[in-house]
Parts: C-alpha cells; structure tokens; sequence
C-alpha cells in the first residue's frame, strides 16, 4: 500500500509542479500565446484587430495636375486635430483595394446602362488582379448581383453581367444603396476600400437620410468616388451636390462628364487614381471622447519638387457614432 501512495503523491506533486510553471511562464512579457482565430466568413475577426488603426489613402499631384511618385515615409506629416501622429503603415502603388461599384437602375438610366455595363468591365480590366470587386443595382429596390452567390470577383465580365441583371425602372433609392455598399465592404480582406457611385444623385425612394449615409462613410474609413450622369430635362430630379458631398468628405472625387466625355472614360480615371495612390496609416496617440469629429490633415515636403498638392479625407467619426451635415444643395432630408 505504502508504495502506491507515495506514487500517487508524487505524479500529483510533479502535476502541481508543472502547472505552477506553465501559470508562471504565460505570464511573462513576451510569452507566446495562442494565435487569434482565423477570419470567419464575414471577415469579422480582422476588422477587430485593425479597429484602432486609421488609413488613409493620399494623393499627392504637381502644379499642373499630374501624381507625384518615389516620396518616402519621412516625406509626409499627419496630423489629427493640429497633434502630430506616429505614422505606422505606408505604401505606394498598385497595392490591392476592395471595391464597390453602386449602379443606379431607376427609369432614367435605361439608354445609359449598356454604356456603364462596359465602363464596368474596363475598370475591373484594368484593376490588380488581387483586387475585390461587387456590385451593387439599386432603383426602388437594393440588391447585389454578383453570380453564384460570391461577396467579390475579379471577373470582369462577371461584373459586367451583373450591372445587365437588373431592368432600368421605377424610382432611386440612391442613400440606401450607399448604406449598403458600405456594409458590404465590412466584408473585404484590404485595408485600402473604395465605393465608386454612378448615378445622377438624386434620391426618391431611400429610407435613410442623407445625413445618417454621410456619417456611415465617415466612420468607414472607405474613399468615394462618383460618376453623376446629369440630364438637363430632368432637373430638379437630380442633386449633383450629394454626390460632391459624399465625395469630398471621403478623400474621393466627383466626376461629371461633359461633351465628348464618356463613362468609361470618367472609370479609367478613377483606375488611374486609386493605382497611383499613397496609403498611410496611424493608430491615434490621443482618441478623444464621444462622437467628437477627428480633423486629419497630411501634409507634403518633398525639396526639389516644387509646389505639390495633397488629397485626404479632411477627418472621420470614431465607431461609436456621431452626426453629419445636411445634403449640401437641398437643406436636408
């Protein structure tokens, strides 16, 4: 009996022994610890880890107009709320984006769709291979309409079908379909995130307002660009200025093509400018409290290279809320 026992206390005692260890050693700085769960299908545990980390596409052009290449990381200052950050992250070129292209169907763009299904496929064309694209048909109704069932390809003519699925008719959901373009690039794996509008800019038939879809774009950290396809008959129908709107306060830019100018024309652009793009990105070293508006400014000084002129997102809302301005051009919805 003496000899069990004692055996018995000893494998208990060794038991004790090695998990005093193991408490002791995970509780060292450094320790290895487990790895973070892999993404799950909406990609929700890598927007968990990058939460703190603002990015910010920039682009950065000469006096007359043209991208300025070959800045370096120390070429650049950012700011947020007049305080100088760390800036943490930095690339240049043809780095992947995820991409939303939101395509008004309302009765008005039916002799416009075939032209915009083709400037769609020539932009997926000319995209990174690497790049999330979808698709999002709106008129009275919102809905996505990338084949068999994927959030993203990178099939243009997948793309190009899609902007086809769907008939022009009925009236323009426009701020509903950016609600949901936003929240479905949630979704996507790059941090660099685009939504590109093609649309006359008016709205009859959204239930969110326009103040509530601005304030969703600027805690989003997504850019806007925008194709308006205005048509003097229809006047007061449109609101070219929402279309601004969104887009500046996005670090994008707004687009009306004029004589002799075309759709795809306008897309090969918007290509140009998300390729040739600088991304920074810092975690804010004072957050602020509430919904109070973060004011970012990014300046260039580059010698020798002459006046150059920088593009950014003026700021952002943090995660927990805040509020917007009304539409510019129409007093409010």
């Amino acid at each position: 009996m003496t000899p069990t026992i004692r055996s018995r206390g000893l494998d208990l005692f060794r038991c004790c022994s090695l998990l005093t260890a193991l408490l002791i050693l995970c509780s060292l700085p450094g320790s290895a610890q487990a790895p973070p769960p892999p993404p799950g299908p909406a990609g929700q545990s890598t927007l968990s880890v990058r939460t703190e980390l603002v990015v910010l596409p920039v682009s950065v052009t000469d006096a007359r107009g043209d991208s300025v290449s070959g800045l370096s990381q120390r070429d650049f200052r950012v700011y947020q709320d007049g305080r100088l950050q760390t800036i943490t992250m930095f690339q240049h070129g043809d780095t992947p984006v995820t991409v939303g292209l939101v395509v008004d169907h309302s009765r008005s763009m039916g002799p416009k769709l075939a032209e915009v299904a083709m400037a769609v496929s020539a932009f997926a064309r000319s995209s990174n291979p690497q790049d999330e694209l979808f698709v999002v048909d709106f008129n009275d109704d919102v809905s996505f309409e990338l084949l068999g069932g994927k959030p993203f390809t990178s099939d243009a003519r997948e793309l190009g079908k899609a902007v086809a699925a769907v008939s022009a008719r009925g009236r323009t959901a426009l701020y509903d379909a950016v609600a949901e373009g936003l929240n479905h690039l949630r979704l996507g794996q790059w941090d660099r995130k685009a939504l590109i509008i093609v649309s006359d800019g008016g709205d009859n038939a959204s239930h969110r307002k326009y103040s509530q879809v601005l304030a969703l774009a600027q805690r989003s950290q997504v850019q806007i660009y925008s194709i308006g396809l205005l048509d003097p008959d229809l006047g007061q129908d449109e609101n070219p200025d929402v279309l601004r709107g969104l887009c500046k306060s996005t670090g994008g830019i707004a687009f009306f093509p004029g004589p002799g100018e075309t759709i795809a024309g306008m897309s090969a652009l918007i290509a140009r400018d998300l390729r040739e793009q600088y991304t920074l990105g810092f975690t804010p070293e004072h957050r602020g409290t509430g919904s109070s508006f973060r004011r970012i400014q990014v300046k260039v000084s580059a010698p020798g290279r002459g006046k150059l002129r920088v593009r950014s997102r003026p700021g952002y809302f943090a995660e927990d809320g805040g509020t917007s301005p009304a539409p510019p051009g129409k007093g409010g919805l």
